[in-house]
């Protein structure tokens, strides 16, 4: 499930072109649809009734990488790029705690969370792609990591136990949920009162990050999709070079609720991708 981004060489995995220069003008021309009023208003405690979508809120969903390209999730030079290390020491793990790693695809992230909660703690792998999962067994197995609990989930339901959640993790793939509604609802359900969702997404304000349009996401645009659908911004991080990274607690959480840093703020601050 995880996305397939860029280096500004065009090549193909599952069909979703990286960018190419001459690919910007395309992505730029993409008209994003109107939300209708009951899309932003619905209630979090009962399960929308949701078709796959097209587009939500006026983003238009991405279509997900295939685990044809799996082998590129864990390429040597991704932390180079992502600041992956950074962004893993601020997800602020315990030993003890219970994760979830949704989009797991082959584990990159899943393991060392194993490995940060230890065997007192468990991680839930959840992917949609049973080969994704079987990747992930087996690199789980190579590592002796027996915390690991991997779940086939579906489009519209990750299958994850109700109020157990201590911190629910997606990289770079909450832009594909054909069912976002239904996925939120889902996340909501799992976690624990004080529970947070940690979410990573390229940052799509700054047109220097080398990713597709289709697979950014703007701060206020996801202000917007998780405000609706009953969660509130605990804390964020904004120092990573590509990538927003945001932590949403349930409305009704005793965590107290800020207000994100604009992302024009941030970046006169950290300055633009290409220049770091």
């Amino acid at each position: 499930m995880r996305v397939a981004f860029c280096l500004m060489v065009a090549f193909t995995l599952s069909g979703v072109l990286t960018l190419h220069p001459a690919c910007v003008a395309q992505d730029a021309a993409v008209e994003e649809s109107s939300p209708s009023p009951n899309e932003a208003s619905q209630a979090p405690d009962e399960k929308p009734k949701e078709q796959a979508r097209k587009s939500y809120l006026g983003r238009v969903v991405a279509k997900p990488m295939s685990h044809l390209g799996a082998s590129w999730l864990v390429r040597p030079e991704r932390d180079e790029e992502e600041s992956a290390s950074e962004s893993f020491q601020k997800l602020d793990l315990k030993p003890g705690m219970v994760l979830c790693d949704l989009g797991c695809g082959n584990g990159y992230w899943t393991l060392p969370m194993a490995r940060k909660v230890g065997p007192e703690g468990a991680v839930y792998a959840v992917d949609i792609q049973p080969e994704m999962l079987q990747k992930l067994r087996q690199r789980a197995d190579q590592f002796g990591l027996k915390n690991i609990r991997p779940v086939l989930g579906t489009i519209d339901n990750p299958k994850l136990p109700e109020n157990k959640i201590d911190l629910l993790l997606m990289v770079d793939v909450y832009h594909e949920f054909s069912h976002p509604q239904s996925m939120l609802w889902e996340i909501r359900r799992s976690l624990t009162p004080t529970g947070v969702v940690a979410l990573l997404e390229y940052r799509k304000e700054d047109p220097t990050v080398p990713i597709k349009l289709l697979h950014k996401m703007s701060k206020r645009q996801i202000m917007k999709e998780y405000h609706a659908n009953g969660f509130k911004l605990v804390r964020e991080y904004n120092e990573l070079p590509w990538q927003h990274l945001m932590f949403f607690a349930r409305d009704d959480s005793p965590l107290e609720a800020i207000e994100p840093e604009p992302t024009e703020q941030v970046l006169q601050r950290i300055g633009p991708a290409r220049e770091r």
